[in-house]
């Protein structure tokens, strides 16, 4: 049996915070805001998971009125989402993950965040995608106010 399941997410850049995407601390003068560490990419991906299994979104789980999430580690809440996901005998075929940030340059960071994913999601690496775009200075994204990241997951009953 396959599921397929689509999540988004978006935060506003703020001063005074760093910019982690993919659990990559990328050097840049802002970061994302948000209750965890603000990882777009990550939520996205968790929400995408969650979306294929039925189990509803990530604040579901992981609820931004609780102050034990405060600052967490995004990788830690897609290793439960994995959990959850291993418990009902899935695992990821396929995960494609856009991310729309005018800047800073994404590129010299894509490795290690495939990486960081696979090692996370228990899969290799050539089970996920991630590229980055532009908004070509449009929008919200396009005037540096914020970031924002689509996922798209096939999971497979193993």
């Amino acid at each position: 049996m396959m599921r397929i399941g689509h999540g988004f997410d978006v935060h506003r850049l703020v001063e005074d915070r760093p910019l982690i995407l993919g659990g990559v601390t990328i050097p840049y003068a802002l970061g994302l805001l948000g209750h965890s560490d603000a990882d777009v990419l990550l939520h996205a991906v968790c929400d995408a998971i969650l979306g294929a299994l039925g189990l509803g979104d990530i604040g579901r789980y992981f609820p931004d009125s609780d102050p034990g999430y405060r600052g967490i580690d995004s990788m830690k809440l897609l290793d439960h989402v994995i959990g959850l996901a291993h418990n009902r005998d899935y695992q990821i075929s396929n995960l494609d993950v856009t991310v729309i940030a005018q800047r800073p340059k994404l590129a010299p960071h894509v490795d290690q965040m495939i990486t960081n994913l696979a090692r996370t999601c228990r899969v290799t690496a050539d089970r996920i995608n991630i590229k980055a775009t532009t908004t070509e200075e449009l929008g919200y994204t396009g005037r540096g106010e914020g970031i924002s990241a689509h996922a798209v997951v096939l999971m497979t009953k193993v």
